[in-house]
């Protein structure tokens, strides 16, 4: 971290970049800042904590594949090239987020480097610390304007036993979700209902079982092609969401990736005063990735 704090300094705009696969998020970058590389590497895995400290560079796939050989894994998403700190700092959950939970909720505690280049940590070592302002949740989804996260102490969660796609023909999304135990996704494309099941052998099976009561089910390799575009709304309008061209909705969630981008969504007063008082708290001067704005998606 000492390191990471001398590249980044105490003065002149600064950015970091990592697998640059959600760059563009926020706006665009200030073309005089500089732009540093956060470290890599695992520091500590603790399966039986499940927990791992890991830098903030380090590329996700490169992270569950050591996880992998523990059979654990974490919430985080997984793109090519994406690394931790990228993904913490867009704060865009995973595809399991319906069984897994958001993303804000894997970062236990963060070591990150303020505007004035000092090293400060947020959160704790222990899941059911509750204590002090929980800045870990502030931090992510900030797009890296309130601090560089350098390091990050993430939650773990078990890979299953048996984990299946299965898809079910005609059948309402809804329901399917209420009755799914070992769900991690419940996907629908206006027609057809796709579950991930993961957990363990006799769970998933009755599950499997489960599905059969809504409709005709087959069990698939993977994931139905996803569109390009984000769409964040509540569960209730993404299961209202209507399209001519191809879109799926994660049910439950409230996400529907479609064809077209999302058109832009007011933003209350509040809450822009709010951003900018945090803003102003953190970085007065304005130093870490000027230009993008965490309310500009």
């Amino acid at each position: 971290m000492n390191d990471f704090a001398n590249a980044v300094g105490s003065e002149g705009p600064v950015s970091i970049r990592g697998g640059g696969t959600r760059w563009g998020v926020g706006g665009e970058l200030d073309s005089d800042a500089r732009v540093i590389s956060a470290p890599t590497g695992i520091v500590e895995l603790e399966p039986a904590e499940m927990t791992v400290r890991v830098r903030a560079g380090t590329p996700i796939s490169e992270l569950h594949a050591e996880l992998a050989k523990v059979g654990q894994r974490t919430a985080l998403p997984e793109r090519a090239e994406s690394t931790v700190g990228g993904a913490l700092m867009v704060g865009e959950s995973s595809l399991w987020r319906f069984g897994l939970g958001p993303v804000r909720d894997c970062l236990l505690q963060a070591r990150y480097v303020t505007a004035e280049g000092e090293i400060a940590t947020a959160g704790a070592t222990t899941v059911k610390n509750v204590s002090g302002f929980d800045l870990c949740r502030l931090l992510v989804g900030s797009l890296g304007t309130l601090g560089l996260v350098g390091e990050a102490l993430l939650r773990t969660v078990p890979v299953g036993d048996r984990e299946s796609w299965f898809s079910v023909d005609g059948a309402d999304p809804a329901q399917v979700a209420k009755t799914m135990r070992t769900a991690l996704c419940v996907l629908w494309d206006g027609i057809i209902t796709t579950v991930f099941l993961s957990g363990h052998s006799d769970d998933v099976v009755t599950d499997a079982e489960t599905l059969r009561a809504h409709g005709n089910v087959t069990e698939t390799d993977s994931a139905p092609i996803l569109s390009p575009h984000r769409w964040s709304l509540s569960p209730a309008e993404a299961l209202q969401f209507e399209s001519d061209e191809p879109y799926v909705v994660e049910v439950g969630v409230g996400v529907v990736h479609a064809s077209v981008p999302q058109p832009p969504r007011s933003v209350s007063d509040g809450v822009v005063e709010l951003n900018r008082r945090f803003k102003q708290r953190f970085d007065p001067t304005g130093r870490l990735n000027p230009g993008r704005d965490p309310l500009n998606r």
